[in-house]
């Protein structure tokens, strides 16, 4: 989290916005550490109550709502891990509707799982079982999309790290089973475990890919310098 921070240029009394905000994570982080104010939204009531309780007392205003009612311009937006669910017939409006809210020296970053497969094919099991309507982008989609609409100022591959992460959750799975095994039967856990490492099977075999993509409304002038 701190890493996106860093390379969105985060300073006091930047307005934020945080498009899938998730439970809340990186919205505390952003207000709590770099003091900016951070609209954060979600579709899912869930998620957005968690949020909430996660961000009490800070400046993160939570909202249940579509990204694309969205109104108002921001300094910096960042988006992790909600691209995978958006569509490729929805990446051209994503990527507009980004733009329309950056103010004109605002920079974008977009975290996403990526895949090597340009077609944007959907894993017929996962989409079943896991995510629903998920499709992973490829990079040709991303570029296609975003072309002629944001400038690409920054491209960094971390895929080779989510393989020891989906690793360390699958291990946290088997630590916590007997106790998660009072709420969850053992086709859960099976349809998880394996979830999980073929998963990690395909960032090991570099396959499937993390990308965090910096985007500029105009360019910045003298180009972008990048956190690593």
């Amino acid at each position: 989290m701190d890493l996106t921070c860093r390379k969105l240029g985060l300073q006091k009394g930047m307005r934020v916005l945080d498009v899938g905000c998730g439970f809340g994570g990186l919205a505390r982080w952003m207000a709590s550490r770099y003091d900016v104010n951070v609209i954060a939204v979600t579709v899912s009531k869930n998620q957005a109550a968690q949020a909430n309780t996660r961000c009490l007392g800070l400046s993160v205003s939570v909202e249940l709502i579509d990204y694309r009612k969205i109104s108002g311009t921001f300094d910096r937006v960042v988006s992790v891990g909600m691209f995978e669910h958006v569509g490729p017939r929805n990446y051209r409006v994503f990527f507009k509707k980004i733009a329309s809210m950056l103010k004109p020296e605002g920079l974008f970053l977009l975290h996403t799982i990526g895949s090597g497969d340009h077609t944007c094919t959907a894993d017929q099991w996962i989409e079943k079982y896991i995510f629903p309507n998920g499709v992973i982008p490829s990079m040709r989609a991303i570029v296609k999309a975003s072309e002629h609409v944001l400038v690409t100022e920054d491209w960094h591959n971390v895929g080779a790290d989510y393989d020891p992460t989906l690793m360390a959750w699958h291990e946290n799975l088997k630590q916590a089973w007997p106790q998660l095994r009072q709420r969850y039967d053992d086709r859960f856990r099976r349809m998880f475990e394996y979830y999980l490492l073929v998963s990690a099977g395909s960032f090991r075999a570099r396959a499937n890919h993390l990308w965090q993509v910096m985007f500029s409304k105009h360019g910045i002038a003298g180009g972008y310098s990048t956190a690593r």
